[in-house]
């Protein structure tokens, strides 16, 4: 039977890093990581709430801790979603997550970096076809619509897999399209990949996205 892998666990250390940075005991390390998931939930509703769809539009979030100190770095293409240009946005997210945290001697810093080409990152563009999805619009437009806007990018190659009853079809099916290269078995390729879930009428759809960056 076939070996499956996530592509970003099997790149660490070479070309993916990791998204939290901090030590802890065996005994306090399982706190550590509901800590992270605290943070980032948090964050995410909180920007579910300012904007009127599911359009997040946020990539990743990292999470570095120190004995005194937790920093939050915000990677995000379209900031406009959750600060509208206004440091208000920030205080008040900051404050959000410092009560769901409920920790009083360490600090907590929030920062937002800018994605230069947002339409490159496979969970912005998850988002952008599950909201067609959503709107009926047939998937093969979705997902053709969806590599037309990766090619103002960088991007040497992409692969878009949609799975579950497509079209309200009462078996569910897979549908994938690529374009340009994608060597998933070479460790040195530099790969962005993307697992989403979508609620339509018909059930649930799962969305898949890989797309080559760089390497060899």
């Amino acid at each position: 039977m076939a070996q499956k892998i996530n592509p970003l666990g099997f790149r660490l250390g070479t070309t993916q890093n990791h998204h939290s940075f901090w030590f802890a005991q065996p005994k306090s390390f399982s706190i550590g990581l509901q800590e992270d998931e605290k943070i980032r939930d948090c964050i995410k509703n909180y920007v579910n709430m300012r904007i009127s769809s599911d359009f997040e539009g946020i990539t990743h979030i990292e999470i570095q801790k120190r004995i005194d100190l937790i920093q939050v770095i915000i990677y995000i293409g379209f900031p406009n979603l959750l600060i509208e240009g206004q440091r208000q946005g920030i205080e008040e997210l900051q404050t959000n997550v410092q009560k769901e945290l409920n920790s009083v001697n360490r600090r907590l810093n929030i920062a937002i970096t800018r994605i230069e080409k947002p339409y490159g990152q496979p969970k912005i563009l998850a988002e952008y076809i599950a909201l067609q999805l959503q709107n009926r619009v047939s998937f093969q437009k979705a997902m053709k619509k969806a590599i037309e806007l990766t090619e103002q990018t960088d991007t040497k190659g992409i692969k878009i897999q949609i799975a579950g009853r497509i079209g309200g079809k009462r078996v569910a099916r897979v549908k994938w399209i690529r374009k340009g290269r994608l060597p998933l078995q070479t460790i040195r390729a530099k790969i962005d990949h993307c697992s989403y879930t979508v609620q339509t009428i018909h059930g649930l759809l799962g969305i898949k996205i890989w797309i080559f960056v760089d390497g060899k």
